[in-house]
């Protein structure tokens, strides 16, 4: 597959395909050096466990670099290395970030000799369309699973049904997602994260409610000019592609319900829609956690970023079954007594004492999907220095 680099200015440029064999082939070098890890490798041709002394460590089947990580990074790198003057720039500048929480430019700033690269979850219909009038260069790397969902929630715009979302509001896949559910302008959406509120959702769909109540409640995470009492007389179910998939069936199942509820089974065939749009790789990583979780071992380690949604999820199937540590990377494994890990409950890093047992310990490892393996390597290595087992020692056994 080839991305372009697209500029909207007033001469048309030259479409450009990164994907090309010489480029990728250079990309690929980079790319091993920086993220590969030998030792995780040798791990995982091993079957996935590491037993050095008392200490056993076991990997999920699946964690890490998801393909459309993987695709975005290559295509990132392939970025910079097609000419030197993009090389350059990157190079004395540094990529920014453009939006969220960690905002460090502003569009307003950019111009036609500037290269904006979309990350694997997309982004927002007008920030799109400001990036193009600023006649940017753009490279694409929004995930196919990303898109798919995208399509979905056009398709029911076009068909007059309100998209509601299972995920994170703020998160910026969500966001992106919201907005193709205007579709034409028309559309409508409304975001919903916990059973908790799919249930208020349901009552209300049931029943109706009070609609100012309603609103106040979900401020922030509908379309302009939702009304409840209007707009969810028929609805279609989506998703953020990184939520657990049992719980968004259970929003589905929870909404088809209350919609059959009241419009009887027969009507409820037009005014209910589904479409199961959950990411494949996401649903590989919780299948290999819940397989790793069905064998006796005494702690869990999910590493990744604490603003991944997908990683989070893999946090709470873990702290379902045994003590989980969701750590940022090895540099969280302060001591064999003393840990930094985010609390899921609390929104923020915590600390812990006497995590790491004595004795034989058998200590899983799994990690959230833009999570690269030489972080993998690193806390396996750092957990057993902590066991008083060397990098040497380590290296030998794998």
């Amino acid at each position: 597959m080839s991305t372009n680099l697209i500029s909207s200015g007033t001469t048309a440029r030259e479409k450009v395909n990164l994907r090309t064999p010489d480029v990728m082939a250079a990309v690929q070098q980079q790319v091993e050096s920086h993220y590969r890890s030998d030792i995780v490798d040798k791990v995982r041709r091993a079957g996935g466990i590491i037993s050095v002394g008392d200490t056993t460590v076991r990997l999920a089947k699946q964690f890490g670099f998801c393909y459309g990580v993987e695709r975005a990074i290559d295509l990132a790198y392939a970025a910079r290395n097609h000419n030197p003057e993009v090389n350059h720039q990157i190079a004395s500048l540094g990529i920014k970030n453009l939006t969220g929480k960690n905002k460090q430019a502003d569009i307003s700033e950019l111009g036609p000799e500037d290269v904006v690269i979309v990350p694997a979850f997309g982004t927002e219909l007008s920030i799109q369309q400001q990036i193009k009038d600023r006649g940017c260069q753009i490279v694409d790397t929004t995930c196919g699973d990303v898109m798919s969902v995208w399509k979905r929630v056009r398709k029911y715009a076009s068909e007059s049904a309100t998209s509601i979302i299972h995920g994170k509001a703020e998160h910026e896949e969500t966001k992106a997602t919201s907005s193709r559910a205007l579709g034409d302008g028309s559309g409508h959406y409304l975001v919903v994260l916990t059973l908790a509120e799919t249930d208020y959702v349901c009552d209300y769909i049931r029943h109706g409610g009070d609609k100012q109540e309603f609103l106040e409640k979900f401020k922030g995470a509908y379309s302009p000019g939702f009304d409840p009492d209007v707009h969810l007389q028929t609805v279609g179910v989506a998703n953020q592609t990184t939520m657990l998939r049992g719980e968004t069936e259970e929003v589905q199942r929870r909404v088809r319900q209350a919609i059959i509820d009241r419009d009887g089974p027969e009507l409820a065939e037009k005014t209910f829609r589904f479409f199961d749009t959950i990411c494949g790789a996401t649903q590989e990583r919780q299948d290999a956690l819940r397989e790793l979780l069905n064998v006796p071992m005494d702690l869990l380690l999910v590493v990744g970023g604490y603003n991944s949604s997908n990683t989070s999820h893999l946090a709470e199937m873990g702290e379902e079954k045994l003590p989980t540590y969701f750590v940022l990377n090895a540099s969280r494994l302060v001591s064999a007594n003393e840990i930094k890990h985010y609390d899921l409950h609390e929104k923020r890093e915590v600390v812990s004492h006497f995590w790491l047992p004595h004795g034989p310990t058998v200590i899983g490892i799994t990690a959230g999907a833009s999570c690269p393996n030489n972080l993998i390597e690193e806390t396996l290595i750092r957990l057993f220095e902590l066991r008083g087992i060397s990098r040497q020692q380590l290296e030998l056994a794998a």
